[in-house]
């Protein structure tokens, strides 16, 4: 299978019966058994928890009750990985929001004009799309799933990994034996509290160097309906996004069941309340009335609920060091963003892609460290945008908030992107392009868009909150 970075070799010279594992039935996880089962004899996927009959949260994601979205970025991979799955998505009722034209949104003082749509979201259940990931995956013979189980260690040493330590969880599962998974391959996909670092030294290998940036972000989410006709506009959901001086942040997504989800944010000392008059009051915090009238209109169907791990954290397993081959690491296990910017799903999609593209090419030797260099890249862009605005945040602490020689340069141009993309008809769809990760980061430095920024007026914008679309014309 891969060969250490040094190896000759790589899995697609192997003989004989391979087996992958992957720890971790998320997302990130399913996404990749689809692709090593391109490779592979056999993939198991080991999941800690139960998988739910429907498309209701899975037991064990921290988050899954929370606001989803799905960026372009991350359609257009789940659709070259599973294709259709897309128009699946559509016919499951997943609301479709066109930005701007059906989003009132305010960031950085200012409301956005809301004109035709360059991008869509999907703002659907995260539930819904595992579930539909779930039908289309499990359905290959080629891959098992071991449920309510835990990876508990790597078999192995510092130069390759054979395989994964088991144990059953629940009912019954007290004091038994630690069970034995051989494996050519073992893929972490075990999210944010990956322990595949305690895992690593106890082979004798090296951990990989992780870096981290935290604003100490806390939110709130609560599920409702209303009958008040959007408060009188044509607009599908509503966001109030943070910057430096407004930390306040929060909004009102649709969801697939006719429900909306709201969610509340605000930073270390500051953070939402899951009690039913305090989550409404918070809304009273944002620069204009707008979500906190939304709300106290609307009736709640379930309690709030609250969430406070928002760091963000990448494990620099592309960097060199003492590691095993036939080890690699993907999704949260890898790259964990602030979940305020809705970047989780569309990466793990993104992130198999580049391993499907990586084990395919026959031009270079699919070795463990370049394979897992390409799944770093995979995440780089999501990666500079949120650590980038995080860092700028009051009270943000890490070891990686310190700024980089190339910031100043970067975030004065930046800056002059953000004053006009409310508005400007050029650097509003390219920016957000990039945030939707549909297009690099140097897009912004195309000549049409550089003109733009660097000499055109910072265009009008709405003085309050646009409750309906602008014609053509307008």
């Amino acid at each position: 299978m891969l060969d250490q970075a040094q190896g000759k070799g790589s899995w697609r010279e192997g003989a004989g019966s391979r087996h992958a594992v992957v720890v971790g039935g998320s997302l990130a996880g399913l996404l990749a058994a689809h692709v090593l089962a391109q490779h592979a004899d056999k993939v198991t996927v080991v999941e800690r928890d139960h998988y739910p009959d429907g498309p209701q949260p899975r037991p064990g994601v921290p988050q899954g009750r929370h606001a989803h979205v799905l960026l372009e970025g991350g359609q257009l991979a789940l659709d070259s990985l599973l294709p259709g799955f897309m128009d699946r998505l559509r016919a499951s009722g997943a609301p479709r929001v066109g930005q701007p034209s059906d989003m009132v949104q305010w960031q950085s003082g200012r409301w956005f004009r809301r004109t035709e749509a360059t991008t869509y979201i999907y703002t659907g259940s995260r539930g819904q799309v595992e579930h539909l990931v779930r039908e289309r995956v499990l359905a290959n013979p080629r891959i098992t799933t071991v449920t309510s189980t835990e990876a508990v260690g790597l078999v192995g040493d510092a130069s390759r990994v054979r395989g994964v330590l088991l144990r059953r969880r629940g009912e019954g599962a007290a004091g038994q034996e630690q069970l034995t998974l051989e494996a050519d391959l073992v893929l972490d996909a075990s999210g944010r509290g990956s322990r595949a670092s305690q895992w690593l030294a106890e082979i004798g290998a090296e951990p990989p160097h992780e870096e981290t940036i935290d604003t100490g972000l806390a939110y709130a989410s609560r599920i409702y309906h209303n009958k008040s006709s959007h408060l009188g506009t044509n607009a599908l959901a509503y966001y109030v996004f943070p910057n430096p001086s407004q930390v306040y942040s929060g909004g009102v997504l649709p969801l697939e069941d006719g429900r909306y989800l709201v969610i509340l944010a605000g930073l270390r000392g500051s953070e939402p309340p899951t009690d039913e008059e305090g989550f409404t009051a918070f809304a009273a915090r944002f620069p204009h009335p707008l979500i906190h009238d939304w709300l106290r209109e609307a009736e709640p169907d379930t309690p709030p609920f609250g969430f406070r791990r928002t760091s963000n954290l990448r494990r620099r397993y592309d960097l060199p060091g003492r590691r095993p081959a036939g080890f690699l690491a993907v999704g949260d296990a890898l790259c964990t963003f602030n979940p305020i910017y809705g970047q989780g799903m569309a990466v793990a999609a993104m992130s198999a892609v580049a391993l499907r593209d990586a084990l395919a090419d026959v031009r270079r030797t699919a070795t463990t460290r370049r394979v897992q260099q390409a799944l770093f890249e995979a995440s780089r862009q999501a990666w500079d945008i949120s650590a980038g605005a995080d860092r700028k945040m009051p009270g943000a602490v890490g070891n990686a908030v310190a700024p980089r020689a190339v910031d100043k340069p970067a975030g004065w141009y930046l800056s002059r992107v953000q004053q006009r993309y409310p508005g400007d008809p050029v650097v509003g769809p390219a920016f957000r392009s990039v945030l939707t990760l549909t297009s690099p980061l140097t897009s912004l430095f195309a000549p049409k868009v550089a003109r733009a920024v660097l000499f055109g007026p910072v265009p009008d914008t709405p003085a309050e909150p646009p409750m309906n679309r602008e014609t053509a014309a307008g």
